[in-house]
C-alpha cells in the first residue's frame, strides 16, 4: 500500500500557508445539507499490519481457481517488466498530454501505441485510444453513420458479443439509428452470405464483422467484407488483437479491407481484475481520420528542425465546439494503453505468434480430451481461434458449479445470452494453460458428468 508521509505538523505547515484553520474549511464552499456528517457505520481505522492481515485472510478465502473463462477477458501471461515500468511515476500519475512540450515521453509512448495498433490491424490510422471495446463500436457506428450521410442503419450479426450489442444499442437508440440484427448458421455458427441477402435491396451504413465471433468461431470476413462494399457501405470489424498475430489483418479483408477495425485491448498486457479498467483500440482507413473520435497523436519538427511528438488530432468537446465534437464519451485509456505498448514492445512480432499459436493449440487439445468425454459434442463446425462451444449433457451451472468446488472454473454458460442454446458451455484457453492444467479439466468434467449418465 502506498506510504502517506503528512504528519500532523506537516498539515498544520500547509494549512498556515494558504491561511486555512482546518482542512474542513477547505470545503466550506460545499452547502452543510450536503455533507454526510459523522460517517457512523464506517469501522474504526486499523494499523498497516491488521489491515494487510485482513486482505491476505480475504484473498485466502476467495481461492485460487484454474480458469476456463474467456468470453471477452482473457488470461494471458504479462511479464513482470510490463507493469514495473507502467507504473513508474512518469507513466502512472500522467493524463491527456495538453501541454505538448511538458508530455514528450507520453506523447512519444503514444505515438509508437498508434503505429504498433495500426500495423497490428492492417490499417492507415490508430487513434489513442477509447473506453473500452463496446464503447469503441458504438464510436464506429457513429462514424459509419457521419460517414454514409443517407443511412442511419446499422446490420450487426448476433455472434458479435452480446454486451457489445447491448452497449452499441444503448448509446446510439436515441440518436435515430436502428441496429438491424443478423442471423447466423446453426451449424458452422458463422454468418453466411444467404442471411446477409434479405438486407441486399436496403441502404445502410455499415456491416460489423465480429473475428473471431463471440463463439469463437472465424467468420468468412473476405466474402462479408466484398459483399458490404458491393452495396456501398462500411465494414466495421470487431477483432481480438491477440488473434490477429495469426489470423489476416482487417485491413486485408476482402479486396479493399475493412473500413475501421476496433476492439478490447485487454488481452495486450492487462490482467484480469474484476472487470477492468481495460481499453479500446480503434483504427481506421485515411479517408475517414476526420471521423475518428479521440486523440491522434503525431511526429513532427520544431523550429530547430528537431523531432517532436503534438496533438495532431483532437475530435473531443474539450478541444472544439461541441457541435463539432465527434464523441462526448471517448475516454483515453492512457495507462492501460501504456501497459499494451509496453507489452508488445518486449514480445513483438514473433512472441505476439508464438501467444496465439499456442492459446489455439490448447483450445484444439482441449476440445479433442473433452469430446471423448460422453455426451459432450462441439456445437458449431466452424474453424475456432483460442474459445470452443460445447453441448453437455447436463445443466451447465449445475456443472459449472461441480466444478468450481474442484478448483476450475469452467466457462460460460451460453443459454444465459442465446436461449436456443441450451446445454451450451464456451470454453477458453491460452497459451497459460498447461498439458496438467488441460488434462485435470477433462479429468474432473468427466467424472462430474458420470452421473449424467
Amino acid at each position: 500500500m502506498p506510504f502517506i508521509p503528512h504528519t500532523e505538523e506537516d498539515v498544520k505547515e500547509m494549512l498556515a500557508s494558504i491561511g486555512a484553520s482546518s482542512i474542513e474549511e477547505l470545503f466550506d464552499e460545499i452547502p452543510s445539507d450536503l455533507k454526510t456528517g459523522a460517517l457512523t457505520r464506517v469501522p474504526p481505522g486499523m494499523s498497516e499490519m491488521e489491515i494487510s492481515r485482513l486482505m491476505l485472510e480475504r484473498a485466502q478465502a476467495d481461492g485460487f481457481y484454474l480458469s476456463f473463462i474467456g468470453a471477452g477477458a482473457y488470461e494471458h501471461h504479462i511479464p513482470a517488466a510490463v507493469w514495473q515500468i507502467t507504473t513508474r511515476g512518469e507513466f502512472y500519475s500522467s493524463y491527456t498530454p495538453y501541454q505538448a512540450e511538458a508530455s514528450q515521453g507520453t506523447l512519444q509512448l503514444l505515438y509508437e501505441y498508434q503505429t504498433m495498433m495500426a500495423s497490428l490491424t492492417g490499417m492507415d490510422v490508430s487513434n489513442a485510444s477509447l473506453y473500452d471495446g463496446a464503447t469503441a463500436l458504438a464510436e464506429a457506428a457513429l462514424m459509419a453513420v457521419r460517414q454514409h450521410k443517407t443511412s442511419r442503419r446499422i446490420l450487426v450479426p448476433r455472434t458479435v458479443h452480446p454486451v457489445y450489442r447491448k452497449v452499441l444499442s444503448a448509446i446510439v437508440r436515441n440518436q435515430d439509428i436502428e441496429v438491424v440484427e443478423i442471423p447466423f448458421c446453426p451449424e458452422s455458427g458463422q454468418v453466411l452470405l444467404e442471411h446477409l441477402e434479405p438486407f441486399g435491396q436496403e441502404d445502410f451504413a455499415a456491416l460489423v464483422i465480429p473475428q473471431p465471433n463471440f463463439f469463437g468461431v472465424l467468420e468468412q470476413v473476405d466474402a462479408m467484407t466484398d459483399w458490404a462494399h458491393a452495396k456501398h457501405s462500411s465494414v466495421i470489424a470487431v477483432v481480438n488483437p491477440m488473434s490477429l498475430a495469426m489470423l489476416v489483418p482487417p485491413g486485408e479483408w476482402g479486396a479493399q479491407g475493412a473500413d475501421i477495425a476496433v476492439g478490447e485491448g485487454q488481452p495486450l498486457g492487462i490482467p484480469l481484475s474484476s472487470g477492468g479498467p481495460y481499453f479500446g483500440f480503434m483504427t481506421c482507413k485515411h479517408d475517414l481520420v476526420r471521423q475518428m473520435p479521440g486523440r491522434i497523436i503525431g511526429r513532427t519538427v520544431d523550429l530547430d528542425n528537431k523531432p517532436g511528438f503534438v496533438l495532431t488530432l483532437q475530435a473531443r468537446e474539450q478541444h472544439i465546439r461541441r457541435s463539432k465534437a465527434t464523441s462526448n464519451i471517448c475516454t483515453n485509456q492512457g495507462l492501460m494503453v501504456t501497459a499494451a505498448t509496453i507489452y508488445m514492445s518486449l514480445l513483438g512480432p514473433e512472441g505476439l505468434r508464438q501467444v496465439a499459436a499456442q492459446s489455439h493449440a490448447n483450445m484444439l487439445q482441449l476440445a479433442e480430451q473433452l469430446e471423448q468425454l460422453p455426451g459432450v459434442k462441439r456445437v458449431y463446425s466452424g474453424p475456432c481461434f483460442h474459445e470452443v462451444a460445447l453441448t453437455l449433457p447436463g445443466p451447465v451451472n449445475e456443472i459449472l458449479q461441480a466444478l468450481k468446488e474442484q478448483g476450475i472454473l469452467g466457462g460460460l454458460n451460453l443459454q444465459e445470452h442465446y436461449p436456443e442454446l441450451e446445454n451450451a458451455l464456451l470454453v477458453c484457453t491460452t497459451e497459460t494453460k498447461t498439458a496438467d492444467d488441460l488434462n485435470k479439466y477433462s479429468e474432473m468434467l468427466g467424472k462430474i458428468l458420470k452421473k449424467y449418465g
